[in-house]
């Protein structure tokens, strides 16, 4: 399927999204957040790929959203009703949020290799990912605040658990930018790769090395991970002990051991495609 600002590989059960509008910074036009969902859905149901990377062409990660979505309608409203208007713009929020909530609610692991900056929506697409991984250009600026706005589309309900609070509260009042090494130091980043050729290597290292574990288990350790995230230890432990009641799969288990005896690569079962 094509799509207007970005590409779709699928080789050796890795997704590979690739944003391809380098001359326009990878900025996030009305076609991107209606495009990027769709491919995400339809990869995470498909169960053709066991891993996503996002990756991008060019200097920068993303520029972040396209001034073209802020000229499409919404912002100055309707002076005689200005509630009816504000009412109806929240639904064009949430439409703006879904794209990342779809990174985030995808069966498989999304790892990001971010180079340059990642800009405004793009930090919002960057936390909405599993890992993160940087090459040593990249940095991280929530610009929002300094275009006269408060970031909407997943900054805070994300940023705030993935890095110390108050470094989150700085990055949002003051728009700076937080380099890669410095991302790394706080927890934004798994790692700091010194080229993008390198970054690019390194993080589908990674994704082989996820894409070579059962399926099953990793879609499992997803969902663990984003439920513990948000409830307490004693309701996820509980939501553990259902799901492996339900899931656990001793199949996968026979073949993980009988695989490293035999000195091989073990073979298992990808997901089941779903239908919406």
């Amino acid at each position: 399927m094509h799509y207007a600002c970005f590409t779709v590989e699928i080789a050796d059960y890795i997704a590979h999204i690739r944003f391809n509008r380098p001359e326009k910074a990878n900025s996030m036009t009305p076609k991107f957040w209606a495009e990027l969902p769709q491919a995400v859905d339809k990869i995470s149901n498909d169960a053709e790929a066991r891993v996503i990377v996002i990756s991008s062409e060019g200097k920068h990660f993303t520029a972040g959203m396209d001034i073209s979505v802020f000229m499409s309608g919404g912002l100055d409203g309707d002076a005689a009703n200005p509630q009816v208007s504000a009412e109806a713009f929240r639904y064009k929020i949430k439409a703006l949020q879904e794209t990342f909530s779809a990174l985030e609610r995808a069966r498989q692991p999304v790892l990001a290799a971010i180079q340059g900056g990642a800009i405004g929506a793009g930090v919002d697409l960057a936390t909405a990912c599993d890992c993160r991984y940087a090459s040593a250009d990249a940095f991280f600026a929530v610009q929002e605040t300094a275009i006269g706005m408060t970031a909407d589309v997943g900054t805070f309900p994300r940023l705030v658990k993935l890095i110390p609070e108050g470094w989150a509260r700085q990055m949002a009042y003051t728009g700076e930018r937080l380099p890669a090494e410095k991302a790394m130091q706080i927890g934004l980043v798994n790692e700091v790769f010194e080229t993008h050729d390198e970054l690019l290597d390194g993080v589908m290292a990674i994704a082989h090395r996820i894409a070579a574990h059962s399926p099953l288990a990793v879609t499992g350790s997803k969902a663990m991970a984003n439920y513990s995230r948000d409830h307490t230890t004693a309701d996820t432990l509980d939501y553990i002990s259902v799901w492996n009641a339900a899931m656990l799969r001793p199949d996968d288990i026979r073949e993980a051991y009988t695989a490293k005896g035999e000195k091989r690569a073990p073979e298992f079962d990808d997901l089941k495609p779903v239908s919406k």
